[in-house]
């Protein structure tokens, strides 16, 4: 299916009739990916970055961390656990930008699971991160729980890594966002109380999940997720030149929860699906519970002021998100744009990359037609 059959080791093709598509239709959907609908970002993404929409005037628009050329589109798609279809390079590691926050959710999962975190509504306040800075110390933030900077429901007010939460402030996402009061006052909230897409209150997040584990986050995933599913070992996540800090007697950088200023995790189509598939496995890998199950029905419930979002994972309730897939799809979001779609009811895990974020329902749909 597709211009090739993918190479995914340890994964079959799927059969039409056993799982219940149409050859035609599938084909029309991989063909409109990856033949009329690639994003109109330029190749090189260092100026991507500032065709985003999300850039800021200098000196806020500093790129802090590397970054890397983009393939071409590419992308797979599984339902029970078969590949259905696969386009473009998917071995090729590519930024993935805001899908990273994703897998700081799954992150804070283990680290619950460890109790490193006893629960989402205590005070990020703790020990291990007061120990490291004072980010939490200042009136507006003592109240900030962990299910608040989950949910981008914090309010964190401060600077980190040279970035302001300003800098974010007033921002809209997705198709046909107003961008233009973006970086300017709004007064604060209390914790838990305005929902607002803030990259800079995520590495908050992604720094203080570092300081509650004592080690960098991308030991962390290596070991208790991608090696456990398989993955090349080919993926990395780079943190930012300026985004070192000591945490127990040790100097590490911290990672962001995207590639807004750089940076971020770099990956394979071929691997970020395995980690689509687990999630869609409810943590389960061949038998060995890799992620809690209790913590996958954790990300997916919506946010107590914005019902759209869960833990760091887009939802689609009532559809509002893309009304093309049912109301049981989840979604990691990068830009680019760069798509995780998990369908539990309909058994199905997809990666997407390099599609026109106008034209990601419409692919959607185009697959959605394709199910029998």
């Amino acid at each position: 299916m597709g211009n090739r059959e993918p190479e995914l080791p340890g994964f079959d093709m799927a059969d039409s009739v056993a799982d219940g598509f149409d050859p035609a239709k599938l084909a029309d959907a991989i063909a409109f990916a990856r033949d009329e609908a690639e994003t109109g970002w330029p190749r090189d993404l260092s100026k991507g970055l500032a065709a985003s929409g999300s850039a800021e005037p200098p000196p806020w628009n500093e790129i802090l961390g590397p970054t890397r050329p983009r393939t071409g589109p590419n992308g797979i798609i599984l339902r029970r656990g078969r590949v259905l279809g696969s386009w473009g390079d998917i071995h090729r590691a590519d930024m993935i930008f805001s899908v990273a926050k994703s897998y700081l959710a799954l992150l804070a999962g283990l680290a619950v699971q460890d109790g490193l975190i006893r629960s989402l509504d205590d005070p990020v306040r703790d020990d291990a991160v007061r120990a490291a800075d004072d980010g939490f110390d200042a009136p507006q933030n003592r109240g900030i729980t962990w299910r608040h900077l989950l949910t981008q429901t914090s309010e964190w007010e401060g600077e980190l890594w040279s970035k302001p939460d300003l800098v974010d402030r007033n921002r809209q996402v997705g198709a046909g966002s107003d961008n233009s009061r973006k970086g300017t006052h709004r007064d604060l909230g209390k914790p838990g109380s305005f929902w607002e897409y803030n990259d800079v209150r995520v590495n908050r997040l992604s720094l203080s999940l570092m300081q509650v584990f004592g080690r960098p986050l991308e030991d962390v995933l290596k070991e208790r997720i991608m090696d456990p599913i398989g993955c090349s070992g080919e993926w990395e996540w780079h943190g930012y030149r300026n985004s070192w800090i000591d945490v127990a007697g040790q100097r590490l950088q911290a990672v962001p929860g995207g590639s807004h200023w750089g940076g971020g995790i770099w990956i394979a189509t071929a691997d970020q699906i395995r980690l689509a598939e687990l999630v869609r496995r409810n943590g389960d890998w061949n038998g060995k519970a890799v992620l809690p199950a209790s913590w996958i029905a954790a990300i997916r419930a919506p946010c107590d002021v914005f019902s759209q979002y869960g833990l760091l994972w887009w939802l689609n309730t009532g559809q509002a998100q893309y009304p093309e897939a049912p109301e049981s799809s989840f979604f990691a979001v990068g830009a680019g744009s760069n798509v995780v779609w998990i369908d539990q009811a309909l058994e199905i895990a997809a990666v997407i990359r390099w599609i026109d974020q106008k034209k990601i329902g419409a692919f959607l749909g185009r697959v959605m037609a394709s199910l029998t």
